[in-house]
């Protein structure tokens, strides 16, 4: 299984984004390698997230998110916004508000304004299904890719 999570890691082509969520005045953002583009026509993008974490109640309640890409250089904004249970996690980073409402990080290379259109239960986590509002490029510099943050998910202790 080790084998298979290397193989997943190196050969699938994945980023990393900062994916902020919002209801009301309380915000929040997590770490997530798992977004792609569905569709075109609209514009939808499907985000894996972990039900379990605060984040998605957020999400589910208020039906808005942004996804933020980070570049090659902000492996710590990676390793932060990945991290559970901080004390004022959005403290990291300068945020401003979308048109949705969601948290937008102004250090990141694009984002995309997204409102919730529905999910799907897929295995221990669901993937929200999201149509793109509005989209901007903010800085400039290398997507980030998943196989440039080697073990910071700890995702090869699950294919031991």
């Amino acid at each position: 299984m080790q084998k298979m999570d290397k193989l997943l890691q190196q050969m699938l082509s994945q980023g990393v984004y900062v994916v902020g969520v919002a209801e009301g005045l309380e915000t929040n953002a997590f770490t997530a390698a798992w977004v792609m583009q569905v569709s075109f026509a609209p514009v939808l993008l499907a985000i894996s997230i972990n039900p379990e974490h605060h984040s998605y109640q957020l999400l589910k309640n208020a039906g808005v998110c942004s996804v933020n890409v980070l570049s090659q250089q902000q492996m710590s904004l990676a390793e932060h916004f990945g991290q559970s249970g901080l004390e004022d996690k959005m403290a990291r980073g300068t945020w401003i508000l979308a048109a949705t409402g969601a948290p937008v990080l102004q250090e990141s290379l694009a984002y995309f304004d997204c409102k919730v259109s529905h999910e799907v239960a897929a295995g221990d986590h669901q993937l929200v299904i999201c149509e793109v509002i509005e989209a901007r490029q903010l800085n400039v510099g290398i997507p980030m890719l998943y196989s440039d943050t080697g073990t910071m998910d700890n995702s090869a202790e699950l294919y031991q």
